[in-house]
């Protein structure tokens, strides 16, 4: 254990003689392609021992290991918790590679530096403390999807875990360095950029200011100091309470952009120069338009929370750049990436997937970072307002997020699609606009006439649905297809009311 790792407390360490009788694990906190629970509420660290007695059997399984990287995030607990599940690994007979504490990218890259497949890092993402998990995955640059969750719970609530001998703990040295010197490569921007780096006191604070640095730019820290209790606010570059945080210091010190970072530093949020935050599908957009000018032909996986100009914009369609749109989740993004081998994925949440040359396949906020100052740079007549002024106007709103119970929720979902393929098969509209297909990868994307579309699918993380729309004419368009979508949604009884105003 470093000496800046915190250190759990002797009484929290779990007795590994006992855990069958004491551990405690939740069920639902093994999600889609996540592993998150309320701490101690709803896994103790008997039960995080038992995790990791579990992800050692199901490597064994898998035929991987018996190497595997390990990390954390910087929370005042997550040190105990990563002890607790290197515990139940070594008893499973796997040799720990324990980078300390970082992001969940320090870990990603860790497993090609390394040499090491499967990884663990324990992260509570974005979620405000309380919360713990672990990211986790058998062969990069993959991570845990439905399948692999699903048999992971089957053996930890199964008591499937086997002992074997073995189990060792390596405790690695310079991988944070290492990662930075990756990430900076030899980058030098040639105009000066002004750059307010936003971390909301987490993890991406022993990071984030000093790779922008590295590669030329002027930082103007906010919150860049590592502190666990999150003084300001809960680190999410997808809250407004943080970006209305990132424009105001924009307009402060008249800086080119903010870029700002989750808990973990997997995602990316981004102000420009006027100060107006940019959701990441449209940022996602600028920087396709500039890979796609010279990696063609251009490939790109856009989540269906994404805008539609993935597929209708001039500038790509001119390229030849194509895009499909897929499940929401960063491991259902990070292996259609692989599968397809597209040159990049990018989710609304943040979320961006870089596959060689731009990036090693996951999904990691410091690349993203480096890649927009690139852009800039490689258009020094530019500010970014100006980039953003030259996309087709659309009109989107805010992500909404109905009450829905976790055990009901996909079948809510099922029985609103098959209202809207009915709605489809009368040649039926949505505030207006004729529906021209529908995308069911992941919940129900309408796609509508002129470019509009409307989605509603099941929050994979949260006991919620997620309801996005977006108009090509005017928010009296916008609100027309939401009202519509949201007449279809309220047959529902067991849909709640919408976490924010539109």
């Amino acid at each position: 254990m470093t000496e800046t790792e915190p250190r759990p407390r002797a009484d929290l360490v779990p007795n590994t003689w006992a855990f069958l009788s004491e551990a405690l694990v939740a069920p639902k906190g093994f999600r889609e392609y996540d592993a998150r629970w309320r701490f101690p509420e709803e896994i103790n660290l008997a039960g995080v021992e038992a995790l990791g007695l579990g992800l050692g059997t199901q490597m064994a399984e898998a035929g991987v290991g018996p190497d595997i990287v390990v990390g954390q995030d910087y929370r005042d607990y997550s040190a105990a918790v990563k002890t607790a599940l290197i515990l139940g690994l070594v008893r499973a007979g796997a040799v720990v590679h324990d980078i300390g504490p970082g992001l969940t990218p320090t870990a990603y890259f860790a497993r090609a530096h390394l040499g090491v497949d499967p990884v663990a890092m324990v992260t509570a993402s974005h979620n405000p403390n309380g919360w713990t998990g672990v990211k986790m995955g058998l062969k990069p640059p993959l991570t845990h999807g439905p399948e692999e969750m699903a048999r992971l719970r089957d053996i930890v609530l199964g008591g499937a875990g086997v002992e074997r001998p073995g189990g060792r703990v390596v405790r690695e040295r310079g991988v944070g360095e290492a990662y930075l010197d990756d990430l900076a490569g030899g980058i030098r921007l040639s105009r000066p950029l002004k750059v307010v780096c936003a971390c909301g006191n987490g993890a991406a604070a022993a990071f984030a200011p000093a790779l922008l640095e590295r590669i030329g730019a002027e930082v103007v820290p906010l919150h860049a100091e590592l502190d666990y209790t999150f003084p300001h606010y809960n680190p999410n570059p997808e809250a407004m309470e943080m970006l209305h945080d990132m424009a105001r210091a924009v307009k402060e010190s008249g800086a080119d952009l903010a870029l700002g970072f989750d808990g973990d530093g997997d995602r990316c949020g981004v102000v420009d120069d006027r100060g107006e935050e940019l959701f990441a599908d449209k940022m996602g957009v600028l920087l396709a338009r500039d890979w796609a000018k010279t990696h063609a032909p251009a490939h790109f996986v856009a989540d269906v929370k994404s805008t539609g100009l993935f597929a209708t914009d001039p500038e790509l369609i001119e390229a030849g750049a194509t895009t499909e749109y897929w499940k929401t989740g960063h491991s259902h993004m990070k292996a259609r990436v692989a599968a397809t081998g597209a040159l990049a994925g990018i989710e609304k949440s943040g979320h961006y997937f870089l596959a060689p040359p731009l990036g090693r396949g996951y999904d990691c906020g410091m690349r993203v970072a480096v890649e927009i100052c690139r852009m800039l740079d490689r258009r020094p007549d530019k500010r970014l307002s100006d980039l953003v002024a030259s996309l087709p106007l659309t009109y989107a709103m805010p992500t909404l997020s109905p009450f829905c119970a976790d055990d009901v929720k996909y079948d809510v979902v099922e029985r609103v699609l098959s209202d809207l393929k009915a709605l489809a098969a009368e040649g039926g509209t949505l505030g207006g606009r004729a529906i021209e297909g529908l995308v069911t990868v992941n919940g129900a994307r309408v796609q509508l006439e002129g470019g509009d579309w409307a989605l509603v699918r099941a929050s994979s993380n949260t006991p919620n649905l997620v309801v996005v729309c977006e108009s090509t004419a005017s928010e009296e368009q916008l609100r027309a297809i939401f009202d519509d979508l949201d007449s279809i949604i309220r047959r529902q009884p067991e849909v709640g009311e919408y976490d924010q105003s539109f």
